[in-house]
């Protein structure tokens, strides 16, 4: 009967009725654990972020190694010299470092990127002692102005005569003073205004000069590639060891010279005794240089740190990367000396900044 065949096809206990066996009718997907799902979606990102992961880590790594020979107090060898004059700005890729971990969730890279900020914080602070509180307003035995300029190969040489006429130092170290600045500094005007000199005239960057209104005595010279005079002038009485500071660059095929012509300028300053220093010039080297803190550790101080201005970039001055360069130009002054003011001036035709300090003897 047709009863009997229908309850054959028909299935029991659908509310609507199922009909099975039929060819059309479409045969149940298998589901799949959830946990494969997942898998299968998540791969194909997670490999997208791993070429990601190894860049950052990759940058982590190049700012670690000259921060650890910050922490060990060497210069190391090249690249790590040059990179650490530039110290403070390893700040930027440690924070875009930082913000791709903490996005990408990648914990061991975040702590590294914290561990890298945190070194380059503790290293951009300033060295040095703060300047003696209410220094500016005590009256001391002299006060005077010292002024050091880099001429880029006696380029910027009427531009210093310049400055000279408008800021009247008293002391003024020149660097790269080649024979048209010598010849210049010799002219009338700057025989009446600096009656006492020190010029080590040379082709090129090799001549350097020292200039004073003060008498100056027992005129020598540190020995180097490029000169450095110095000379004791008397400063109301009281004698000055001042000395014109223009080590090698860091470049790789001069590293070894570099160092030893800053351990020379160290050794002049240690010896000064009981006798006030002023050492001033292009240094080549930041604060951020072992071999630059082996000088202040004799007991000078950096002017520009002492007016609240210690990572002002000097050098270079010519390019659009100013912002993000390194102050390699110092006055440094030993105690009773201290700097109340310090100004960065431009020079005309010069890729550094002169800098400019106000100076007080007590």
């Amino acid at each position: 009967m047709l009863t009997g065949d229908r309850n054959q096809r028909i299935k029991r206990g659908g509310g609507r009725g199922t009909v099975t066996g039929h060819p059309l009718q479409p045969t149940a997907r298998p589901v799949r654990p959830r946990y494969e799902r997942v898998r299968r979606e998540e791969t194909p990102r997670r490999t997208r972020r791993r070429p990601m992961a190894w860049f950052v880590g990759f940058v982590l790594a190049l700012l670690s190694v000259p921060l650890t020979f910050r922490g060990m107090n060497d210069d190391g060898p090249t690249p790590i010299a040059q990179l650490l004059a530039f110290l403070p700005w390893f700040l930027v890729p440690g924070w875009l470092a930082l913000l791709y971990t903490v996005l990408a969730r990648r914990g061991l890279l975040a702590f590294w990127a914290i561990a890298v900020l945190a070194a380059t914080v503790g290293y951009t602070l300033p060295q040095g002692p703060d300047a003696p509180a209410g220094a500016a307003e005590r009256t001391g035995k002299a006060r005077f102005r010292v002024l050091t300029a880099n001429l880029r190969l006696g380029t910027a040489t009427e531009s210093l005569v310049d400055t000279l006429r408008r800021e009247r130092p008293q002391l003024v170290a020149v660097q790269e003073c080649d024979n048209r600045c010598a010849e210049a500094l010799r002219g009338a005007r700057m025989q009446e205004a600096y009656p006492y000199r020190h010029i080590m005239e040379a082709p090129g960057a090799g001549g350097s000069a020292l200039l004073s209104a003060f008498p100056l005595e027992e005129k020598a010279s540190l020995p180097g590639q490029l000169a450095m005079p110095n000379a004791v002038a008397d400063v109301s009485g009281t004698p000055v060891k001042v000395q014109v500071a223009h080590p090698m660059p860091p470049n790789p095929d001069a590293l070894g010279t570099w160092r030893k012509e800053l351990g020379a300028l160290r050794s002049y300053s240690a010896s000064r005794g009981e006798t006030p220093a002023i050492v001033a010039g292009d240094f080549n080297s930041s604060q951020d240089h072992a071999s630059f803190r082996a000088v202040l550790q004799t007991g000078l101080n950096d002017a520009a740190r002492l007016t609240g201005q210690s990572r002002t970039p000097t050098w270079p001055n010519n390019t659009p990367l100013r912002p993000m360069g390194a102050q390699i130009d110092h006055v440094l002054v030993s105690d009773p000396l201290t700097a109340v003011e310090a100004e960065f001036l431009e020079l005309d035709g010069s890729d550094h900044l002169a800098v400019l300090a106000d100076v007080k003897l007590f």
